[in-house]
């Protein structure tokens, strides 16, 4: 399958699932393919046809956009360079959750998220180990008989009551011992990944383009914080930590701030369209610094000259200007 067809696919599949998804973005570089939202659950998707061609620099993005947008960063693909992803299974690269798109389609359409998970020596589960303590007692089985019978130490099997994971095969014989579920779902849409991968801080900021600085010393001066990207269709997040935030249903969140900055090309109006199909899904605004233009908005992105912002005291000045300009009544509902 293509990779434009297996876009396409998940995108069928997500709106079918009751999610609102973004157009795909449709330039370079880029760290994610669509925007997808149901409810609460806001999912960031790299699409790769093989997930070797995944690296660091990507999944390092990916994972910062998580953090600063209240998002899951996932990516779904088809295969490796020496085998095909397996069905029900999480695999993990650069710290970001990889699926099947037949484990996808469990997670999204059937509310069934894979119990089993990829790490260095094989395939593993969670192990419900107050569920294993109490099946254990029940059977009047001490800690050495259960040792004895899965051919592991006493110190493994208190571990495993402690919550230590198992491989796929321990966990099957302690089900078929006790006759009970004991495994427990990798569900990342309530941070499950957690649970099953190494702890890791989210990256720091890369630095700002030197063409985008000035853009970043305005933002900087009215009140936001300014995280840099590299490879999204816009050129930071700027995040308000002032600002109210009492959205409701499809307000917009009044902290965050997709921010973009370059002539006013067809390119850039291009990335402005984008930014306000993302925006619409991930509950933000959207903002274009330009120099010159006639153009006010695009699609919901607000155009703002720079020499607009400049002469601006404070952010609430400018999400002002960006409200009037973004046009969000007209937003779906």
């Amino acid at each position: 399958m293509s990779r434009d067809a297996l876009v396409g696919n998940l995108t069928a599949m997500l709106q079918d699932a009751g999610f609102a998804v973004s157009d795909r973005c449709a330039i370079r570089p880029k760290s994610f393919d669509l925007a997808a939202r149901r409810g609460e659950d806001l999912v960031l998707l790299k699409v790769l046809s093989n997930i070797d061609a995944f690296d660091a620099a990507t999944g390092a993005e990916m994972r910062r956009l998580g953090a600063y947008l209240n998002a899951t960063p996932m990516v779904i693909g088809l295969r490796t360079r020496d085998e095909d992803l397996e069905s029900d299974v999480v695999y993990f690269r650069h710290g970001v959750p990889v699926f099947a798109p037949d484990t996808a389609m469990g997670l999204f359409v059937e509310g069934v998220p894979p119990l089993v998970y990829a790490a260095p020596g094989g395939l593993y589960v969670n192990i419900d180990g107050d569920l294993l303590a109490d099946e254990r007692e029940e059977q009047d089985m001490s800690l050495g008989q259960l040792a004895n019978e899965l051919g592991v130490s006493r110190r493994t099997v208190s571990k495993y009551e402690d919550g230590m994971n198992a491989s796929v095969e321990v966990a099957m014989r302690l089900e078929e011992m006790f006759d009970a579920p004991l495994t427990a779902p990798v569900d990342v849409l309530e941070d499950g990944a957690d649970e099953v991968r190494d702890a890791e801080p989210t990256p720091e900021d890369p630095d700002a383009d030197p063409d985008d600085e000035p853009m970043v010393t305005v933002m900087t001066r009215v009140g936001f914080d300014v995280h840099p990207t590299t490879r999204a269709p816009f050129k930071a997040v700027s995040e308000d930590h002032e600002a109210s935030d009492d959205a409701d249903a499809w307000d917009v969140r009044e902290d965050t701030i997709l921010t973009g900055h370059s002539a006013f090309t067809r390119a850039a109006e291009k990335r402005a369209r984008i930014m306000a199909s993302i925006g619409d899904v991930t509950r933000t605004r959207s903002v274009y610094f330009v120099d010159r233009s006639k153009r006010e908005s695009v699609d919901g992105t607000a155009i703002v000259e720079r020499e607009e912002v400049e002469k601006m005291r404070d952010a609430e000045e400018l999400r002002e200007l960006i409200r009037e300009r973004a046009d969000v009544e007209e937003r779906p509902a």
